[in-house]
């Protein structure tokens, strides 16, 4: 199941690792992605830290993170190509974690909450 933020990032729970990315939300309002800056695997992260940021032709944010945990996975794919996220931003995640309370996951939507908001 692939929870969502507020801010817009997403979370899949899998195998003891959490995946994490931006949500087609986010992107649409972004525009064209075109740097991406990313933690380095090790950093350690709490709920709702920043860990990072994007920047777009209109805007730049900054990322959150939706549980906190140890990056084990930097998605580099993007270092070199931002433009990726506007392809896909679910398969093309950000980053990785481990060692995150599955508790926090309880603050979080379910898809169904975050479209129903984002409708």
């Amino acid at each position: 199941m692939r929870y969502y933020t507020k801010t817009d990032e997403w979370v899949l729970v899998k195998g003891g690792k959490a995946t994490i990315g931006l949500s087609n939300y986010a992107v649409s309002e972004l525009g064209d992605i075109v740097f991406v800056e990313l933690p380095r695997v090790g950093d350690e992260f709490s709920k709702g830290e920043a860990f990072g940021a994007v920047e777009s032709v209109k805007a730049a944010s900054d990322m959150y993170m939706p549980i906190g945990g140890r990056v084990v996975k930097v998605n580099e794919d993007l270092e070199d190509s931002p433009e990726l996220i506007n392809e896909d931003p679910i398969v093309n995640f950000l980053i990785e974690i481990e060692d995150f309370n599955e508790e926090e996951l309880k603050d979080l939507m379910s898809e169904k909450e975050y479209k129903e908001k984002r409708a």
